[in-house]
């Protein structure tokens, strides 16, 4: 009997001793993503927002835009450079990427090229021993925080060897294997299509160029009308279209081809390729520094960066460097105004004070995609996102306590899954109060009514390629925003 009895110990502590499996919950995996969708660089450059601009060389010095390409390389002596204060105004400004001027159409080189004696080693600046892009190199590097883009451009008006399609194309990737060999990572590289209206039939071998590019860096993104990373928006004026895709179909594209510049602004629903939009525009009314112009107002600046930004696009913001070699005090003073705005506009989220409900969310509750990732602070890869079933009439809601003060609306897509919203409006308290297109990394309405208030704020897409992928929303209030003035 007792040994019957210790037996049954020994199987009642062996059944007590096996481990406890308890059903673990299935997360609900993402949808499917809608191609086409943007490689790792170009979200990186999406990212970025802000873009600074450098036009600089011999028209500083001659109050030019374009130069004739028989200027004098004695007109050149910046005795003041200082490569560190760009960096120190950009980093200030929040820009993050900053595009030189190589070479413009003048065709004089800010690098001692070994190609041309056209160039800054012809100058008495440091007695032709200088380096402007080495400059910036060095003190983009040293603050740490911001990159280094390069602009050459394909017109040259100085160099003989243009006109002559084989010989000038030679000697234009030769320079181009000089600055992508000696200078480091260069994350962006700027081409455009323009030319001399007396070589009108001028061939660029850009098929030559942007492989030559891929090749010695392959993170690099090329900006050019057909891209193949970034696309010009269509226009000098920093404005994207209300409606505005990063997808569209590169083989509609050519560059310097001014009749698809409204093609460029919109984009295209059905693009086979991820391209999204870069939109230049100076901060003065020259691209070129001029000793009687003055920096554009705070409230232009402010409509820019709506307008590009907040309609899915980068802005690059041209600030070119005086004759002493330095950003201007003006210039320096309004781009921290901006900032300054911008960073008082967007550092509150009114929405964070709410409660937020939606339609319907993928997985059911704890599935990962309810509407409280809308509000977590990333902006790429977690999202409300509805069942598929509901991917056209679906809505997010924030019910708040009290009634909210706000003029600015702020919406944004995961679009590492691809670009999807294609109608969409705002109601407040039951009253529409803004309505668009395209949402993308970021669409921001700034109520042309001015500030409303309310305690009910919906977003409604009513359209999409698939279903949404919301991944953030804010409501903000703009104290420089004054529509009446207008």
């Amino acid at each position: 009997m007792a040994k019957l009895w210790c037996l049954l110990c020994i199987i009642t502590l062996f059944q007590l001793s096996k481990p406890v499996i308890s059903k673990r919950e299935v997360t609900t995996p993402p949808p499917l993503p809608v191609l086409p969708l943007p490689s790792f660089s170009q979200l990186k450059w999406q990212e970025r927002e802000l873009i600074m601009f450098l036009h600089f060389g011999v028209n500083t010095f001659t109050d030019s835009e374009w130069g004739t390409g028989h200027e004098n390389p004695a007109v050149f002596n910046p005795a003041g450079l200082n490569a560190n204060q760009w960096v120190n105004v950009a980093a200030e400004a929040g820009f993050s990427l900053v595009i030189l001027t190589a070479k413009h159409h003048d065709g004089f080189c800010l690098w001692p090229s070994k190609y041309t004696d056209h160039s800054v080693a012809s100058s008495p600046w440091k007695n032709g021993r200088g380096d402007v892009v080495q400059e910036l190199v060095n003190a983009a590097g040293a603050h740490g925080g911001i990159d280094v883009g390069l602009y050459l451009s394909p017109w040259d008006r100085h160099d003989r060897r243009y006109g002559h399609d084989l010989q000038y194309n030679e000697y234009y990737l030769a320079q181009l294997q000089e600055l992508l060999h000696k200078y480091g990572n260069v994350r962006e590289i700027w081409f455009d299509g323009a030319k001399g209206s007396n070589v009108p039939n001028m061939s660029y071998y850009f098929s030559a160029w942007f492989s030559m590019v891929k090749e010695l860096q392959s993170s690099i993104n090329i900006f050019s009308d057909a891209g193949p990373d970034v696309r010009w928006v269509g226009n000098e004026m920093g404005f994207a279209g209300s409606t505005c895709w990063s997808t569209i179909n590169r083989t509609s594209l050519s560059i310097g081809n001014g009749s698809i510049v409204n093609y460029l602004n919109a984009g295209d629903p059905k693009g086979t390729d991820w391209l999204p939009a870069e939109c230049d525009v100076s901060i003065r009314k020259g691209w070129f520094w001029h000793k009687s112009e003055s920096p554009k107002r705070l409230s232009t600046l402010l409509d820019i960066y709506y307008k590009s930004v907040g309609r899915n696009c980068v802005l690059l913001f041209n600030v070119p460097p005086n004759s002493t070699g330095l950003i201007s005090e003006n210039d320096v003073q309004r781009l921290r105004e901006f900032r300054a705005a911008i960073d008082t506009i967007f550092s509150t989220n009114l929405a964070e004070n709410c409660f937020v409900k939606a339609s319907s969310q993928r997985g059911g509750k704890g599935g990962g995609f309810g509407p409280e990732n809308v509000l977590d602070g990333d902006h790429l890869w977690t999202y409300w996102t509805p069942r598929d079933e509901d991917s056209e009439d679906s809505w997010i809601e924030f019910r708040c306590t009290d009634k909210l003060r706000f003029n600015v609306i702020r919406i944004q897509e995961a679009i590492g899954l691809g670009q999807r919203v294609k109608q969409h409006e705002v109601y407040v308290d039951g009253e529409k109060v803004a309505g668009g297109t395209t949402v993308g990394h970021k669409r921001l309405h700034r109520l042309e009514k001015g500030a409303v208030k309310g305690q009910i704020v919906r977003i409604k897409i009513l359209r999409s390629r698939s279903v949404p992928l919301i991944s953030s929303i804010g409501l903000h209030y703009d104290p420089f925003w004054h529509p009446e003035k207008i």
